[in-house]
Formats: C-alpha cells, structure tokens, sequence
C-alpha cells in the first residue's frame, strides 16, 4: 500500500496539473482547446507504455521475483518524476520539452504497467483464502491515498502562491518533492519477502508468448471487469476536476471529501467480496454504476461545489466497491505460470483504452462536438461489453492460486 501511494501520488500530480504543463510546453498562440488535448495526448502517452511495460515487468515478476518488479518499478518511477519536475518550457527548448514531457511519461507509464497488477498479485498470494478480497484491496487503497496526497498537494500549491504562480512554476514543486517519498518507498520495498507463488513462477519459467496467447480467456475478462470502473475513475478524479478547478478552488476540496469516500468504498467492497463473492458483486455494481453515471456526470460538469460533490458521491461509492474487489477477482482468473505478466499485459491494455482514453473523449465531445452529456453514455459503452463476460464466468472466491 505505502508504494503505492507514492508511485500513485506522482502519476495523479500530473493529472491535476495537465493544463499548467501544457501552458509551458507548448506555443503561446496554440488554441486553448488544443493546448489541452495536447496535455491530455501526453496524459495518455503514459498509458500507451503501460502493455508494454506489464510484458517487461511482468516478466521479471515470473522469472525472477515479485519483489525485484516491485523495487524496479518504484525506481524508474522516481527518474522520471524527477526530469518533469525539472523539465524546461517550450520557450526554452522549443519542440524538445513536449518530446522529454512524453518521454518521462512514457517511462512512468512503463514503470506502473508492472507496479500496479505486481502489487495486487503479491498481496492476493500472501493472503489466506478467506481474506483476499481485503487484503488485496490494499493496493486500490494505495492509489486512492496517493490521488489524495496529490490532490491536497495540487491544492495546496494554487492556494499558497495563486493559480497565476502555480500555473508558471509552483507545478514543479509536487514532482520534485516527491523524490523523498521515492526514495524512501524504495527501501521498504527492498525488506519484503518473496510470495510463495512468486518462487514457484520463477522456478517454472514458463516461455511468455505461449502463455499468453493461451491466457486469451481472463484477458478479455479482465477488460469486462475493469473497463468500465477505470472509464468512470478518470471522468470522475481527473476530468471532472481539471475541467472546474479553475472556477473555484472549492471543487478541488469537494473532490478530496469524495475521494475520502472512495477510499472507504475500496476497503469495504473487498471485505464484502470475501463473503458474497466477488463476480455477483461485480455484476450488481456495474449495473448500478451504470444506472447514476449519467446524473453523476451532469451534476461534476455543470453543478454548484456541493452538486458537485453529489455527483461524486454517486458515482464514487460504487466504483470504490468495485475497484477494492477487482484485484483479488483478477488475480484469481490467471493461472500460476505468467499471472504477472499475463494478468499486467490485460490490465495495461484495458486502462489505455478505457481510462487513458476518456479525460481525451470527454474534452473531444464536449468543446469539439457539443456533447455535453457523451461522456457518461461513452463510459456506458463498457459496461454493456462487461456485463455479459461477467454473467458467463464462475465465481473466483475458491480458485487455487497455485494451478
């Protein structure tokens, strides 16, 4: 949970403060619009890098250890946060400073293809059957600490030096200051034992393209489970709050109430997965996540502080539901001899296309197309792809994760 929270905190920084690094990184006299799909565009670089990065790292989780993938990931994370803090603006270097920003992105894309799925296979193997669901959900609670501690930091940053000094250099300040928690995140990580499951991985060291062409059944599942969730957490937690911060800096602080809640929702919906099972709950959340998306949306978008915070809310507790269950219930459709690698490349692939993608869709149906309501029925759009993948497999709770 504790590298989760700092690998999250410097993935989320960027996402609050992606209008700002757009403003430095490319031409003044650029349309604002594009100036912020450009942010957006670079936003989802990251995610671009994420499959690959899954297969690598995922890699090095089967053939050598999960956590040598968990102390490497953290790492590179830390290098590359690191030059964005540092990074010079497109009046300094012209086309070089959008090429680095990418670059950086791309490397922190990589690092979390790998961190992310790692963490939850590790903490699902070191658990006892009967408290998976929980346990696991350390790792969603991870990242929701770390949107918090990015978020609060964000605030923070355009509250004390104005949104005019935030916007010019006070960005840099999260990226740099991170560096300690890095730092730090990596010798935690250095005195954690190997999982049991990770030994016998590594002594099987099963060829890797084999095993995922025969692994096709749980990727396609992983995308039915998660598309949806990650589509909506995006919209949300990213979207949603860069779009209105710049109208009230009270929709920042309504977004760190809600995420408050998200991260009790998260604990909570693995805890309960462990007892009524975790596809039924699955089925039951995407439904109702599905049936208030649309209001939700309306009221983040175009709402008061405290609609906004209504919408949040709405939306929040059942995505935080399913988002604490999904990492054992993935962990549990993949079998021993890649999961890292295999469960990694599904779940990349499934982040860039659905949550990578909506902070760009959203802002391409909205001020290109007039849309304003798209982006949820977009969103939706998984979850009729999803739901029928559920309602076919069988329940995970009982899988051996030894097979």
């Amino acid at each position: 949970m504790i590298g989760n929270v700092l690998e999250w905190f410097d993935y989320a920084v960027y996402g609050f403060f992606a209008t700002e690094i757009g403003q430095q990184i490319t031409p003044h006299d650029m349309d604002p619009t594009e100036k912020t799909l450009i942010s957006y565009a670079i936003f989802w670089s990251g995610f671009l890098a994420r499959p690959v990065g899954g297969l690598v790292l995922g890699a090095i989780g089967d053939r050598i250890g999960r956590r040598a993938l968990l102390s490497l990931s953290i790492a590179m994370m830390g290098a590359a946060t690191l030059v964005i803090g540092l990074l010079p603006t497109y009046e300094t270097i012209g086309f070089a400073a959008p090429i680095l920003l990418v670059l950086m992105r791309m490397i922190q894309g990589f690092s979390l293809g790998g961190e992310f799925t790692g963490s939850m296979a590790y903490t699902t193997e070191l658990a006892s059957p009967l408290m998976r669901g929980i346990v696991a959900s350390s790792t969603a609670a991870g990242t929701t600490l770390g949107f918090l501690l990015g978020q609060f930091t964000a605030w923070l940053v355009n509250r004390t030096l104005g949104h005019d000094v935030a916007a010019d250099w006070g960005w840099r300040i999260p990226f740099l200051a991170s560096l300690i928690l890095v730092v730090l995140g990596w010798f935690l990580r250095r005195g954690i034992h190997e999982s049991e499951q990770g030994l016998k991985a590594a002594e099987q060291r099963a060829p890797i393209l084999p095993s995922l062409i025969a692994d096709w059944k749980p990727i396609v599942q992983t995308f039915g489970i998660v598309a949806l969730t990650n589509a909506v957490y995006y919209l949300a937690f990213t979207f949603a709050v860069e779009r209105r911060k710049a109208e009230d800096t009270a929709f920042q602080a309504m977004n760190m109430v809600s995420l408050g809640i998200v991260l009790v929702a998260k604990i909570s919906g693995g805890w309960l997965s462990d007892r009524w099972g975790r596809r039924r709950m699955m089925i039951v959340l995407t439904v109702l996540l599905m049936a208030v998306l649309y209001f939700g949306q309306h009221f983040m978008l175009y709402g008061s502080p405290s609609t906004f915070l209504l919408g949040q809310i709405m939306l929040g507790i059942p995505l935080g539901m399913s988002l604490g269950l999904q990492g054992a219930m993935v962990v549990e459709i993949f079998p021993l001899r890649t999961r890292v690698t295999s469960m990694s490349f599904a779940y990349s692939i499934t982040l860039a296309l659905a949550g990578g993608l909506m902070p760009i869709v959203a802002t391409w149906l909205i001020d290109r197309w007039h849309y304003p309501t798209a982006p949820a029925l977009y969103a939706m759009l998984y979850g009729v792809i999803g739901l029928p993948l559920m309602l076919m497999m069988r329940e995970t709770n009982n899988r051996s994760l030894d097979d």
